[in-house]
């Protein structure tokens, strides 16, 4: 059995997310404990009591998120034995921690830091990201590139879907534009900026020297890193395309079907089945897949 482990990106974040697992695992606990004193506060009170607002902010819900999704896959003990890993977004930095490539003490203070620059890039300029429903990829692009404003293919989610990301102006003309061209329906991302799009560039002058600090280890499995879709365990090629995939889009179709190509027989979500695997369902309704979360 080929297992595949996919971790989540940022949108499913709510107050309580991850007691359950926190009061039935003593492994879990361990992890939770060693992030609170890590980051040198509690998260685990904002993850379980909230408020809201504060649970959503950018540095404490990819944490959050982080956290969690390591730990639903960890928890499997013996049983967990992944052939390969990948991470939609955020996700990639928890499956090079979950294929050995990253300390756990490493990802998780990278992740807590980039949150940080990415809420500074967020605060420069209006920004947004939308999923555009009901369209073919090539008729998107086309859009895209005839708008002056900056507004750019972000995230190639599954066939259908296709998140977009600029300045707030920037998508709002993109989708006027893709209204006339037959979009089903637009869904805008519950994220501060636009993700996977040229804004980000002071994120990826950050995490060009950021991670020339961190030791990479050969990871135990290949990932499917975001930019590229295409397995590597080379740590240049990881470390590169985890800077670049602030900027460029995210070719998650292309990973699942390169996952598929090169032998996945079992998908396992760390994620809420409706995110991740909803996704992997539509590139291909042949896929088993199975949650590894306990919620």
């Amino acid at each position: 059995m080929n297992r595949a482990y996919l971790f989540p990106g940022q949108g499913f974040q709510y107050v309580g997310m991850g007691k359950t697992v926190y009061d039935s695992s003593p492994l879990a606990r361990d992890y939770f404990e060693a992030a609170n004193d890590l980051l040198g506060y509690r998260i685990t009170d904002i993850m379980f009591h909230g408020p809201d607002e504060k649970l959503f902010e950018t540095q404490v819900v990819q944490n959050a998120i982080f956290l969690v999704s390591l730990i639903s896959a960890l928890k499997e003990g013996n049983d967990y034995k992944p052939s390969m890993v990948a991470g939609h977004s955020l996700g990639e930095t928890t499956a090079l921690v979950a294929n050995g490539c990253l300390s756990f003490e490493d990802g998780l203070m990278l992740m807590n830091e980039r949150a940080v620059e990415m809420e500074n890039a967020f605060r420069k300029v209006p920004a947004a990201m939308v999923a555009v429903l009901g369209l073919e990829d090539r008729v998107v692009e086309r859009v895209c590139d005839s708008i002056e404003d900056i507004v750019v293919p972000a995230n190639y989610n599954c066939p259908g879907q296709l998140v977009i990301a600029g300045t707030k102006s920037g998508v709002d003309e993109a989708c006027r534009a893709l209204t006339k061209e037959g979009a089903r329906r637009f869904v805008p991302l519950q994220v501060g900026g636009a993700v996977h799009s040229p804004l980000m560039q002071p994120v990826v002058d950050y995490l060009e020297k950021k991670l020339a600090t961190i030791k990479f280890n050969e990871p135990k499995c290949p990932i499917y890193p975001n930019v590229t879709g295409v397995a590597t365990i080379n740590t240049d090629e990881i470390r590169e395309n985890l800077t670049l995939q602030q900027i460029k889009s995210l070719r998650w179709t292309t990973t699942i079907q390169n996952m598929l190509m090169d032998g996945a027989t079992e998908f396992v979500d760390c994620g809420p089945p409706h995110v991740i695997s909803g996704m992997v369902r539509r590139i291909s309704k042949q896929i088993l897949i199975n949650s590894a979360v306990t919620m």
